[in-house]
């Protein structure tokens, strides 16, 4: 095995080091996997020759926590670990979360509220005048002024309110190598201003004359749709190729955005995957880091993603432009998991934030950057895309061939519009025959036009054909395997009558979620400056926000409309839309009348025997939502379900993807993080 950084004095001793150059601070536990962002950065420094010790989950309460591994001669590194801590203790309601899969045993409370912004003022109060570079998917998502969700109000960029010199987004591996040696050679931290990646402050009057001026935080403040339009220009210059520096003004202090960092070519990503991961929690450990397990015998072959969903955050975090591993190199990290003692012969996940993309949406793409103001998929297909899975289909077939290796589940998520623009290669009968475990996670997230068109999500149609034709496919080849799809409850956009529409597609479909999932407002999304501003940042259009507290309700009671504790809600939110028709003992009715407690639904679990069942899953430990039943096609039958946060590859623990909205933070990068997260 690999050996762990250093992680206290004694372990400095053994390498015989007196100081380190640089220190990270984690809100996770130390786990030493490329899929945490704090490993892949403190691996990338170290293969640049520094010294890199980690301080993880420390106590928050007193500066002297971070006094372990004495003064580092270069700086700092800070991040919240893999997920936004707020999204890591709330759920949508804003209730406590009861475990942590990022901590020793799933323990919760290891790490305070906000945890970036603590943990940068701990470090300035161990050591004044310390550099303090900031990083990971909560330092991303919150780089600019947000809408804070757990307060409901406007926050200031993270780089002022965690009093840090620079902040690190998006996939930090350039950035971090860029500032270390800029530090190494003697530099000022207050004097890195020009790296790609990174965000600085300084005088307003010395902004760059080149720079896009964004509304100032006062504007922001005083006017709701300001803060759509600055989201606007920040989202169209989210792109490397394109986007341009963006200054927002704090009065006489200003934040200065470089444009992003471009991502790494495939030879870069295959080094990093190649770096010397221990692969492991810290040995120091006595309990189990959750976590791990999800993607301990897993492969990250891609990031970034193409499908700009308006709830997902990868677009500010890992960015649109799809970067893959070569297969080289998952073939060489396929057999280190393969020689290690606990493999089982089954390769739990190849994948990214999606995992059937691998390549750029387009040619220009990879040379000129994502199209600013266009989906690629929605809602149409581009006519410039490039749907092919050839590439995809021969890393597996070459996986599945080498010795000791059982099965290659795929567990991230699937674009069923994607995959079904690709006419030249059928992906869907390799995937049923070979990589489903037994059921196919799949987002709809919706089935109403309007609330579809919000999402940026392909139209019902294109659903309701892949349904189709996974349920023939899977015919053909005698398989029973099941569909999971996923939706989301009152996101923006929805209004009680296109709730009353997804019921009625479940009722017709005979699928009934276990779990739902209600919109999560989180940092970073297209969803969550709708949800604060009422307008779509996009179009200008205003966007009905569902946050009224019954209709959200009512909203996430209809699609779970046969529970006996939901009826008395749903009557009430069916009656205020009209629809008493859906109410009473009809085959098309969602709930009995008041006083008759029989269930006439034919779509719910309760009208009719007992369909078989497969086993329960629970969600991914990096997942937003957690398990569900899912519906073989043609069959009122229920199998096992769970969810991936997304949190990007489709795991909890995803080298920091972002997915939000349901956060799938899967943060990575900056002193990285990786979420759909996730998605969500």
């Amino acid at each position: 095995m690999n050996s762990f950084l250093p992680i206290s004095s004694q372990d400095m001793a053994d390498k015989e080091w007196d100081q380190l150059d640089f220190v990270l601070v984690t809100g996770d536990a130390y786990v030493d996997h490329p899929s945490f962002g704090a490993a892949v950065i403190t691996r990338v420094l170290e293969a640049q020759g520094f010294r890199v010790g980690i301080i993880a989950q420390p106590d928050w309460t007193t500066p002297n926590s971070l006094k372990v591994l004495g003064r580092p001669r270069l700086g700092f590194l800070v991040t919240s670990g893999n997920l936004d801590s707020m999204v890591n203790h709330y759920t949508a309601a804003k209730k406590k979360r009861r475990q942590d899969a990022y901590t020793p045993g799933g323990k919760a409370g290891k790490r305070p509220d906000r945890a970036a912004i603590v943990y940068a003022n701990l470090v300035r109060q161990a050591y004044k005048g310390m550099p303090v570079i900031l990083g990971g998917l909560e330092a991303s998502l919150r780089r600019m002024a947000h809408y804070d969700y757990w307060k409901d109000s406007l926050r200031r960029s993270i780089l002022l309110d965690s009093k840090a010199d620079l902040v690190i987004y998006g996939m930090g591996e350039r950035a971090i190598k860029g500032i270390a040696a800029a530090l190494d050679k003697g530099r000022p931290v207050s004097s890195i201003r020009e790296i790609p990646g990174t965000l600085y402050a300084c005088p307003s009057d010395e902004v760059p004359k080149e720079a896009l001026i964004l509304p100032s935080h006062e504007e922001l403040k005083a006017k709701r749709s300001r803060f759509a339009q600055s989201f606007r220009l920040q989202y169209e210059n989210a792109d490397p190729f394109t986007g341009q520096v963006l200054v927002e003004s704090y009065g006489s202090r200003s934040v200065v955005q470089n444009p992003p960092a471009k991502p790494l070519t495939r030879e870069e990503m295959d080094e990093v995957y190649a770096l010397p991961y221990a692969r492991e929690a810290h040995p120091s450990y006595t309990e189990p880091v959750p976590a791990v397990e999800e993607v301990k015998y897993s492969l990250v072959s891609s990031r970034g993603c193409f499908g700009a969903c308006a709830f997902c955050a990868l677009a500010f975090h890992q960015g649109r432009i799809v970067k893959s591993r070569s297969h080289d190199s998952l073939m060489e990290e396929a057999q280190i998991l393969i020689d290690d003692p606990g493999f089982k012969g089954y390769i739990h996940d190849v994948g990214g934030p999606t995992a059937n993309f691998r390549d750029p949406a387009c040619a220009k793409q990879g040379t000129k950057g994502a199209c600013p103001g266009k989906r690629c998929l929605a809602p149409e297909p581009c006519k410039a895309l490039k749907a092919d899975h050839g590439d995809y289909i021969q890393l597996l077939r070459k996986l599945r061939s080498l010795d000791k290796v059982k099965k290659v589940f795929i567990r991230s998520g699937i674009r069923f519009d994607y995959l079904q623009a690709d006419t030249t290669h059928d992906f869907l009968r390799e995937l049923c025959e070979h990589h489903v475990s037994g059921q196919l996670k799949v987002a709809p997230e919706h089935v109403s036009p309007d609330v579809l068109r919000v999402m940026g999500k392909p139209k019902r149609q294109v659903y309701e054909r892949f349904v189709e034709r996974y349920g023939q496919v899977n015919a053909q080849l005698g398989k029973k395997q099941y569909l999971v799809p996923y939706f989301i409850s009152g996101h923006p956009g929805s209004r009680l009558k296109d709730a009353i529409i997804l019921a009625e597609h479940l009722r017709d479909s005979g699928f009934i979620p276990d779990q739902v999932q209600d919109f999560y407002p989180t940092p970073g999304t297209l969803s969550t400056c709708m949800w604060y501003t009422g307008i779509d940042p996009m179009s200008g259009k205003n966007v009905h926000i569902p946050s009224d507290g019954l209709e959200k309700a009512m909203q996430r009671a209809l699609l779970q409309y046969n529970r006996p504790e939901n009826r008395d809600i749903v009557r009430k939110a069916l009656r205020k839309a009209g629809r008493g028709d859906l109410i009473g003992r009809g085959p098309k009715c969602l709930v009995p009348a008041e006083g008759d407690y029989m269930s006439p639904s034919p779509g719910s679990r309760n009208s009719r025997p007992t369909p078989s069942r497969g086993r329960r899953g629970e969600a991914p430990a990096s997942s937003g939502r957690r398990g569900r039943r899912g519906m073989a096609p043609g069959q009122n039958a229920q199998g096992p379900s769970s969810r991936g946060q997304k949190s990007n590859q489709g795991k909890a623990a995803s080298h920091n993807s972002g997915r939000s909205g349901n956060q799938s933070n899967r943060p990575q990068g900056g002193t990285k993080n990786r979420g759909r997260g996730k998605r969500r």
